[in-house]
């Protein structure tokens, strides 16, 4: 009786948990104080401390064995479920509950810190001029950079690191970084290259972070010309930012500001490629005008993207994303999968205050 008790109080719980996390995102200064710059500093980095030396994905495995075992508990206890299935909601809640719990825990109040913009003191808007401004500076300064790389504007980018060197060039980008802005400081490093690259892939995930051990998870199928901005922008969720905008910014950021060439060409590019779809959803005639006006390395650049992404189309990739899209709206992200996009107004804010 006791241990029914208590599994009811822990499935229950999720509704006072429900109303204090949404009552903590109404106060991101807290959040911001005491738990981004304060528990989830010492939290991440144990974990990191923990799993970062270990070559393979901990997480990966722990949740390859989660799903092994919920699969045998329904096979073992399908007569049970069947027979009891008010018990049987009552375990599943009881698992949302304590998963809720620990994911807020150790990460997911993240999701309710003060806007990076703030940090950095610059504008989160934009308007179609400005947009307009910086695709122009943008054109100038990827086309520049892909003609010193190959000496050809024709010829695509081969960026002539493989992942792990791209790996820990990331690394001491975060370490230069840190001297300009502190609270991007990245210690005890644990990115990996995801065990399910292939599946990630035919999801269309770049990378993803674990929050149950803080490992950095990039798909390690991603063209070199695009790793170095995924392989930033998932370090950015270690460093404690959620919002996918924020982390597609400082993915942009560590990468732009790089000694590397070839860092600054993959950031460029990518910075333009948001403006470019940005401008293309409104107006096809002014992107074809931009886009007219862009090396024909680059363009081959972009279509090894494309070739890729369309590798592994499926008809169950539209499924994850709504799904993915709810789970962001549901974390204080209102426009869902869409987010990703919203990077734009951050370029376009940095580029105002720091000219490229």
């Amino acid at each position: 009786m006791k241990k029914h008790k208590l599994r009811n109080g822990i499935a229950l719980s999720i509704i006072p948990q429900f109303v204090l996390v949404k009552w903590l995102g109404s106060h991101p200064e807290w959040v911001e104080t005491y738990y981004s710059k304060g528990l989830y500093v010492a939290i991440s980095q144990f974990f990191r401390w923990s799993f970062g030396w270990i070559p393979f994905s901990v997480g990966e495995l722990l949740y390859t064995m989660l799903v092994l075992l919920a699969i045998g508990y329904l096979i073992k206890k399908r007569r049970h479920i069947k027979a009891r299935p008010l018990h049987f909601l009552r375990n599943v809640l009881l698992v949302v509950s304590v998963f809720y719990f620990t994911f807020h825990l150790v990460w997911g109040l993240n999701y309710y810190r003060r806007p990076i913009a703030e940090n950095l003191a610059i504008q989160d808007s934009i308007t179609g001029p400005e947009l307009d401004e910086l695709t122009k500076q943008l054109i100038v300064k990827t086309n520049q950079l892909q003609l010193e790389l190959t000496g050809d504007s024709t010829a695509m980018v081969q960026v002539p690191y493989n992942k792990n060197e791209i790996f820990e060039k990331t690394i001491q980008g975060y370490q230069d970084l840190e001297q300009k802005l502190p609270f991007l400081q990245y210690h005890r490093p644990s990115i990996k290259k995801s065990m399910y690259s292939a599946v990630s892939s035919y999801l269309g995930i770049g990378g993803y972070l674990n929050p149950f051990t803080n490992e950095a998870q990039v798909n390690a199928l991603t063209p070199e010309f695009r790793f170095p901005v995924i392989s930033g922008h998932e370090i950015g969720h270690q460093v404690g930012y959620s919002a996918e905008n924020e982390t597609n910014f400082i993915g942009y950021l560590v990468t732009m500001q790089h000694k590397d060439p070839y860092f600054q060409y993959s950031a460029y590019a990518y910075a333009l490629s948001h403006c470019l779809s940005n401008i293309a959803r409104t107006d096809e005639e002014a992107f074809k005008k931009w886009y007219a006006q862009v090396n024909e390395g680059t363009k081959k650049n972009y279509q090894e993207l494309r070739d890729f992404y369309e590798r592994y189309e499926n008809p169950f990739e539209p499924i994850f994303e709504s799904v993915f899209s709810t789970f962001l709206k549901a974390n204080n992200q209102a426009d869902g999968i869409q987010s990703y996009g919203r990077v734009v107004s951050l370029l376009v804010g940095y580029h105002k205050k720091y000219p490229i």
